[in-house]
């Protein structure tokens, strides 16, 4: 599986981006995917994940109600629409699949198999 993230940029507090992550693969359906930010000093931390379909998402506490993930499984990409942005959002942000099919959802590093090269967010205040 190959993961190609896009969309980030440099953005005032308070306002909005979109990132993009393209899969390759014909079983993209099949994966359950999220997102993970990686801050200058700081350890990797769970962003959000979705479901194969769609329809169960889930958001860590920082940024519940700002963000929403999504997925088009008919282009093979996944979405992170982020509102609100604040400086503390600033990281690098990375697509990830896992294989894990007994629970939803993964919220750890290591649970995840396939990792994009990540694309950076700055906050601005």
């Amino acid at each position: 599986v190959q993961l190609q993230a896009s969309g980030g940029g440099l953005v005032q507090a308070g306002g909005s981006l979109r990132l993009s992550c393209a899969a390759s693969g014909r079983t993209f359906s099949s994966y359950r995917m999220g997102w993970f930010r990686q801050a200058p000093g700081k350890e990797r931390e769970f962003v959000s994940a979705v479901s194969r379909g769609g329809g169960s998402t889930y958001y860590a506490d920082s940024v519940k109600g700002r963000f929403t993930v999504s997925r088009d499984n008919a282009k093979n990409t996944v979405y992170l629409q982020m509102n609100s942005l604040k400086p503390e959002d600033t990281a690098v942000y990375y697509c990830v699949v896992t294989l894990v099919d007994s629970y939803f959802p993964v919220v750890t590093p290591g649970g995840y198999d396939y990792w994009g090269q990540g694309t950076q967010v700055t906050v601005s205040s």
